[in-house]
């Protein structure tokens, strides 16, 4: 990868995303995945991540959605990598599934950041 693919304006710094979610109560964490949604789908090319679906259904199913969205995300960023010469972590959807299942989704938003922070 000798091109940047995602814009700096997709670059969080990750300590800050995560004392601001703490201090927040959670509340920086949404608008934190709204950013990694934007950034996801321009990597993507196309609309897959989409946000107020994504916040309805996570607040209905009492965060089991996001839990699968963590999931879908590592995967999908795990697949652009792989298939545009990064050297990604193959447990990277696992990763976030697992971190998502005991309740430490922020951490799997930092992982997620930090790979996409290295895209920008």
């Amino acid at each position: 990868m000798t091109t940047k693919p995602l814009s700096s304006e997709h670059q969080i710094e990750i300590a800050t995303g995560i004392i601001l979610s703490l201090i927040t109560c959670g509340l920086y964490n949404i608008y934190w995945n709204y950013r990694q949604f934007a950034a996801m789908n321009q990597l993507l090319g196309r609309e897959e991540y989409k946000f107020v679906p994504w916040l309805l259904l996570s607040l209905v199913t009492c965060g089991l959605y996001h839990i699968y969205y963590e999931y879908k995300m590592g995967a999908d960023l795990f697949s652009w990598l792989k298939d545009n010469g990064g050297d990604p972590n193959p447990n990277l959807p696992v990763m976030g599934l697992v971190l998502s299942c005991l309740g430490l989704t922020i951490i799997a938003d930092a992982v997620y950041q930090h790979e996409l922070n290295k895209l920008s």
